[in-house]
C-alpha cells in the first residue's frame, strides 16, 4: 500500500527533471479551456481514473468548481491521507490561484520553502505538485484538479497530461 510521502524538492519523475517557473507559468497559459461543466468535469475525472488504472497508480483524484466538489475517485491503494493532502494543496491553488507546484517553485527560486516563508499553517496549506488551477478563457480560475498519491512531481505531470488530452480532445 503506497501512502503519500513527504515531497523534497529534488524529487523528480523518472522521465524528466523539475519544471521550472517559466515552464509551470506556460502550462498553465497553454491549459486554459473555453468552459468547464459538470459534463466536463465528469469527463475530465473519468479521463484521470483511466490514466492511473493503466500506471496501477494509487491515487484520490478530486475536482472542484468554485467550492463545490464535481468528482472525486480514491483508487485501491490510496489512503484518506490522500484526501488530506488533496486538501492541502488545492487550498493553495484558491489562495494563489496558481498550481501547487508553481508556488512551491516560486519560492524555491527565492532560495527559500513554501513551509518557511508563506505565513500559512502546513497543516492547511502544501505548496506540493499535484493540484492545479482550472482556468476558463476571459474568467480566471473558477476551481482545481486535484491528485495525490505519488511523488509530487508525478501527481503533477498526470494533471498536465490529463488536462492535455482534455483540451485536444
Amino acid at each position: 500500500m503506497s501512502t503519500p510521502t513527504t515531497p523534497s524538492p529534488a524529487a523528480t519523475p523518472s522521465s524528466s527533471a523539475a519544471p521550472t517557473v517559466a515552464e509551470l507559468e506556460e502550462q498553465e497559459r497553454r491549459l486554459t479551456l473555453p468552459r468547464f461543466t459538470h459534463d466536463d468535469a465528469w469527463a475530465l475525472g473519468s479521463l484521470l481514473v483511466e490514466l492511473a488504472r493503466e500506471r496501477g497508480a494509487p491515487v484520490a483524484i478530486d475536482i472542484r468548481r468554485g467550492g463545490q466538489q464535481l468528482f472525486h475517485a480514491a483508487l485501491p491503494g490510496s489512503t484518506q491521507d490522500n484526501d488530506a493532502w488533496i486538501d492541502r494543496k488545492r487550498r493553495v491553488v484558491e489562495r494563489y490561484a496558481a498550481s501547487s507546484l508553481l508556488v512551491g517553485t516560486r519560492f524555491r527560486a527565492k532560495n527559500t520553502t513554501f513551509e518557511a516563508s508563506s505565513r500559512l499553517d502546513p497543516d492547511t496549506y502544501a505548496a506540493h505538485g499535484g493540484a492545479f488551477p482550472i482556468t476558463v478563457e476571459d474568467t480566471g480560475v473558477i476551481g482545481t484538479v486535484v491528485v495525490s498519491g505519488l511523488p509530487q512531481l508525478e501527481d503533477h505531470a498526470m494533471v498536465v497530461e490529463a488536462l492535455t488530452r482534455f483540451i485536444t480532445a
